[in-house]
């Protein structure tokens, strides 16, 4: 778009010769910004290793910057006197379009730049680590990408008309053509283009008849669209289970008085304007809107492009409920419209939130994105369904005033709503959600009825948000809700703190009021720039700037612990080496002595300094839990089978793990320890064989199901939840689990030595793995699975840990350990397992099957 602009004002306005104008707009101008977002925008969190929903963020913000900086260059018309390039003859732009795509192909496939620029987009890292030089091979392969989208955009330009809102909506068919690709196959990606351009050219010279006529002229014109939903949504393999990982912080406090202030301002229109408030009626309508993405996106850690979509079907169906033109109903009061809009909408989240379910990241956004595109051009740009609409406002709130505090009315209880699903256990089980999916469900959280229930919800406030927008301006604007809005709201919620709703009302007025007050443009060019630097302040620009100032105020001091200050005289050969030299001999030559017993648990509590591990009390059972009967405990996996492209993950592997008993699976990596592990916990599905419990077949359910009936688990790679406090996260596990028992939280805490206040960001690993094993005790299971529960511990923590695991069996409950130190499975296990290959190649009893050949093998 920004290329098709800048040839056009080369050519057409300052009178450039074409060759001229294309030389410099494709030879110079197009990589060159292809050179600057490499190296100031996606370069630094690449490097660092960052968050890629972040990227993803930054890069809606560069979408939502260059539209709004083409509106407010160029203005926000349509323009219909693009330069040529490329003479009109269907023959001579096929042939442009073929040898483009031969070009990409050559260099993407039979060049050293296209391999290395395939290996630094698979990982970086490891790209960097066999010699490639990623910076220099991401900047080329930038440079040639803006090279090819704005050659793409210049030869459009003359067909379609330069509209910075309408022009870079021709992505989406760029975008169903790379899904149906499964952004790989070049060769797949031009077929289905020249195969759906084909089929649309064809489709759009049939001329229908009857009352399905429009759709079907509406499905010709967009077929691309209808493409876009079939690969984003109905196609396997599109997304899965490849999703983006959202990296989370402890939340930020809203600035002091911040409530109060907003409150204020809130007010002001009612007493301080004049009679017109036709701008102000709009602010609390989109706070409305935008804390639907505060539900869904901040709290529910889900990406949705589409509120658009339903915050115009809620104004939709407001307009059509009230003129009495909705299909079946009556025709009804405004109000009572509203109402019946929103019930009508809320369940149509499920659009967005049924492909939640599988899809993450990039998958989902794109999912999210094309519902919301299908919705504009297949209900609100067509005249069958909004033309000769109109809508006023309800009776007794026909003034600017009454509806604005109606209006502030209903953004209160929005408020009031949205800060209940922020708190208690629905709160946290949510929080839990974001934060880490995989630990969520194990901990019990029903996570599929967590998202549809997120979206769900986002939908109906959207619908009030939209109805309310309508309204207040007393018309349906379908430019409104256009798919661009979306990625213009979600980047505005995001950058302004995505869970927080006092940065949804700041949203909102600032849109409204850029919008209003300044050329078109400026509040999309604004978000774009705040959403581009998101992975700079990724907890939001308040605690950026407070984290600044408070930089600048206090100057760091540095103040050397006791054992610091002898080492830097050592180092210095001054006073305090022979302290040192007698501490560390004195640390070599005796060691910790720690107690064998099942009743005493060594821990250390959060903060405390490094040393000998204190001894606690004794060990006291987790939840009140009924006696199981006979075998209602038992853990079996019945000779499972899982295949990877032909690769046998786990060949027929059978064992069982007992009440009361330890079992123990150790093997060199790539045996397929990790993989049985997920077959038990309900996070991979086996291709043969039964997992069974308690003699139920479990094979099926997933892995918060599992929870709920006793199977609890902690992973390799810690599942805490980074936005809770150590309380809150043993907490959701004591909500989720088997026996939710208020006071398990309490007593779990105190086990395992914990501070339930303190926030768990900044923790060290061995108190956040007693996190970990806390929140799974919490919820009183039979059978505890542990993924390397020593990895990242010290001596002194893995001997505490033996110490709550030998404990937890004595108290009948049966433990599953996957576990490289031999040491500590000699120590613990009852029964061992030694597995390679995907089989088990011997069992048996500790002492004999780690002093055998296999072990050693």
């Amino acid at each position: 778009m920004v290329c098709a602009y800048l040839l056009r004002q080369c050519v057409t306005v300052w009178g450039w010769p074409l060759w001229l104008g294309a030389l410099v707009t494709l030879g110079l101008v197009a990589p060159g910004i292809g050179l600057a977002l490499e190296r100031f925008v996606f370069r630094p969190p690449a490097v660092v290793g960052g968050d890629p929903a972040r990227t993803l963020v930054a890069s809606i913000g560069v979408f939502v910057l260059l539209v709004g900086g083409a509106a407010l260059v160029w203005g926000t018309g349509a323009r219909a006197d693009a330069p040529t390039l490329v003479p009109g003859d269907p023959w001579g732009q096929l042939a442009s379009v073929a040898a483009l795509a031969v070009a990409v192909w050559a260099v993407t496939r039979w060049t050293r730049l296209g391999d290395e620029l395939r290996a630094v987009v698979d990982d970086r890292r490891l790209a960097v680590l066999t010699g490639i030089d990623a910076d220099r091979v991401a900047a080329a392969g930038w440079a040639f990408g803006t090279f090819t989208a704005g050659l793409t955009g210049v030869l459009l330009a003359p067909y379609v008309r330069l509209d910075p809102y309408g022009l870079p909506l021709l992505v989406m068919e760029v975008v169903a053509v790379a899904v149906a690709a499964r952004m790989r196959s070049l060769p797949v990606a031009v077929a289905v283009a020249l195969a759906v351009g084909v089929a649309q050219s064809q489709l759009t010279r049939l001329h229908p008849s009857g009352w399905t006529a429009p759709l079907l002229q509406a499905v010709g014109a967009n077929l691309f669209v209808v493409a876009l939903l079939v690969a984003a949504l109905v196609m396997p393999g599109i997304g899965g289970r490849t999703g983006l990982p959202r990296t989370v912080t402890a939340p930020v406090p809203a600035p002091p008085g911040a409530w109060l202030v907003a409150v204020v301002l809130f007010l002001l229109p009612l007493g301080l304007a004049g009679s017109d408030l036709h701008t102000a009626v709009q602010v609390p309508a989109l706070g409305v809107i935008l804390l639907s993405l505060v539900v869904v996106t901040g709290r529910g850690g889900q990406i949705s492009l589409g509120q658009a979509a339903y915050a115009g079907l809620g104004a939709l169906f407001t307009a059509l409920l009230a003129a009495g033109r909705f299909p079946v109903l009556p025709r009804l009061p405004l109000l009572a419209a509203l109402v019946v809009a929103v019930l009508l909408v809320a369940p149509l989240g499920v659009l967005t939130g049924r492909p939640a379910i599988s899809r993450h990241g990039l998958a989902l956004a794109l999912a999210t994105f094309a519902v919301g595109v299908g919705v504009s051009r297949f209900v609100f740009d067509q005249p069958y369904a909004t033309s000769g609409l109109t809508i006023g406002r309800p009776a007794g709130f026909e003034g600017d005033h009454a509806f604005y505090a109606l209006e502030l009315v209903l953004l209160t209880g929005a408020l009031l709503a949205v800060a209940a699903l922020r708190r208690g256990r629905t709160g946290r089980a949510l929080a839990a959600l974001r934060d880490d999916e995989a630990g969520a469900a194990a901990a019990g959280v029903p996570v599929p009825a967590m998202k549809l229930g997120a979206f769900v919800t986002g939908a109906a406030l959207a619908a009030l948000g939209g109805g309310l927008l309508a309204t207040g301006v007393r018309a349906f604007d379908a430019s409104a809700f256009d798919p661009v809005r979306s990625l213009l709201w979600f980047a505005a919620v995001v950058v302004l703190g995505a869970d927080s709703p006092l940065g949804a009302l700041a949203g909102a007025a600032l849109l409204v009021g850029l919008d209003a007050g300044t050329k078109g443009g400026v509040a999309a060019a604004l978000i774009g720039v705040l959403a581009v630097l998101v992975g700079r302040f990724p907890a939001g620009p308040y605690e950026a700037l407070r984290a600044a100032v408070a930089r600048m105020r206090r100057p760091r001091r540095v103040t050397l612990t006791p054992r610091g200050a002898a080492l830097r005289a050592v180092l210095g050969g001054g006073a305090g080496a022979s302290e040192l030299r007698t501490e560390t001999t004195r640390t070599k030559t005796t060691p910790t002595k720690t107690p064998r017993t099942d009743t005493a648990v060594g821990t250390r509590a959060p903060g405390a300094a490094a040393g000998p591990v204190p001894a606690l009390g004794p060990v006291p059972a987790p939840g009140p839990a009924p006696a199981p009967a006979e075998g209602s405990g038992v853990l079996e996996a019945r000779h499972l089978t899982v295949t990877y492209g032909g690769y046998a993950a786990l060949s027929d592997v059978s064992l069982r793990a007992e009440p009361g008993s330890v079992t123990a699976v150790v093997g060199p990596n790539g045996a397929g320890k990790s993989t049985l592990f997920h077959c038990l916990a309900g996070t991979l599905r086996p291709g043969a064989g039964r997992v069974v419990f308690g003699g139920r077949d479990i094979t099926r359910l997933p892995a918060h199901a599992r929870a709920r009936l006793g199977v609890a688990m902690t992973f390799q790679q810690l599942a805490v939840f980074p936005s809770l406090t150590v309380g809150d996260n043993v907490r959701v596990g004591a909500e989720q689990g088997r026996v939710r028992d208020a006071s398990a939280t309490a007593r779990v805490l105190a086990l395992l030595g914990l501070g339930g206040s303190g926030p768990t960001t900044d923790l060290p690993t061995g108190t956040l793995r007693r996190v970990e094993l806390g929140r799974a005790l919490a919820g009183a299971p039979r059978v505890l699975l542990l993924d390397e529960p020593a990895a990242g511990l010290d001596a002194a923590e893995v001997a505490a840990l033996a110490r709550v695991l030998r404990a937890l069996a004595a108290d009948g409950t049966a433990l599953l350990v996957v576990e490289h130190d031999l040491d500590l499975v000699a120590g613990l296990a009852d029964t061992v397992h030694v597995m390679a290959a995907g089989r088990i190649v011997s069992s048996g009893p500790a002492g004999e099957v780690l002093g055998g050949a296999a072990a050693r093998t």
